[in-house]
């Protein structure tokens, strides 16, 4: 490339490398502005088949097939090289054209390609066979000496990766399942998402911790929303915990009433027996005395009674004498 760009004076030249090295540094990360340095390199310089073909790598990469393959063309033309064959025939697929992709494959140009290059077209071709509805035509495409080789060259991890998808395709699961791991064993660069196509199938799904658009969308939230949510959260926990203090207190005045009288009347349970006891044997002693007054008085009437007539004047005698001796009470004038 730099040999090619000496035909050009010196400034346009630093100008138009300077392009081409953006165009190489942002063609897979990121493929607009890859574009746009290469439109600018390409209309600095048009006639240099090495900007043809950024050019047409840098169309391609944002889908712009068309422009991609009239790149491709002019820059073969100019170079009379046939590298380019396959990621042209990949263009024609791209414009809806996979019987045309098909053709290419066939051609004598696929003849003067490197192995790299047959590889390549071999995965366009089986591509193109399954744009037509030929699953099955496809995997037997993809069947070949570079595919079975135990050998890891730059293209092994997409080839293995090409034929897995096309397994999956036909519902061939567990040898799908195998060659994406071939291909992950093969993939040194991390050119293919083999890693995340077993997870798929193995049933494990990844979650992106710092997905850009969550934290563009977290970044346009205002700062105020959050406190706010905060405050309305932190006032309804209040009013909660004030509902629930009013329902304990309506609670507990509802209880005490019943706890007092319980205790009125345990009380009061307590006390009257005592005082029915003292009121009730009192009166019953004082009638047992009564009683046993009556009996003795009884007693001695019926011994005075059953006593002889004759004794009866000694003892009204000998009560008159003892009345005689006892002193006299005081006030007493008899």
């Amino acid at each position: 490339m730099r040999q090619e760009l000496m035909s050009l004076p010196k400034t346009l030249a630093e100008d138009v490398a300077r392009n081409l090295v953006m165009v190489a540094k942002l063609l897979d990360d990121e493929p607009e502005q890859a574009y746009q340095y290469a439109r600018v390199a390409l209309r600095l310089a048009s006639r240099v088949a090495a900007v043809r073909e950024a050019a047409g790598f840098a169309s391609y990469g944002v889908g712009k097939y068309s422009e991609a393959l009239a790149e491709f063309r002019a820059a073969r033309r100019m170079t009379g090289n046939s590298d380019l064959w396959p990621v042209m025939a990949d263009c024609e697929r791209g414009m809806g054209r996979p019987e045309r992709a098909l053709a290419m494959a066939g051609e004598p140009e696929v003849q003067k390609l490197d192995r790299a290059g047959q590889v390549e077209m071999r995965m366009v071709a089986a591509g193109a066979r399954r744009d037509m509805g030929q699953a099955d035509a496809a995997v037997v495409t993809l069947q070949s000496p570079e595919l079975a080789s135990h050998s890891i060259q730059p293209w092994t991890a997409r080839l293995r990766y090409a034929y897995a998808d096309a397994l999956l395709a036909v519902g061939r699961e567990d040898e799908a399942r195998e060659w994406f791991a071939k291909a992950l064993e093969a993939d040194q660069g991390g050119t293919t998402d083999a890693s995340d196509r077993l997870a798929e199938l193995d049933g494990v799904e990844f979650v992106d911790a710092l997905d850009p658009e969550q934290e563009a969308d977290e970044a346009l939230k205002p700062v105020a929303e959050p406190k706010a949510e905060e405050a309305e959260e932190a006032e309804e926990a209040e009013e909660v915990e004030e509902v629930e203090e009013a329902e304990v207190e309506e609670a507990q005045a509802d209880e005490e009433p019943e706890d007092a009288e319980d205790e009125v009347e345990e009380l009061q349970s307590d006390e009257e027996p005592e005082t029915v006891e003292s009121e009730v044997v009192e009166p019953k002693d004082a009638e047992d005395e009564v009683v046993e007054t009556e009996a003795a008085d009884d007693e001695v009437q019926d011994d005075d009674v059953e006593g002889p007539a004759e004794g009866a004047e000694p003892a009204a005698e000998a009560r008159s004498e003892e009345r005689a001796g006892r002193p006299e009470k005081d006030g007493d004038e008899s």
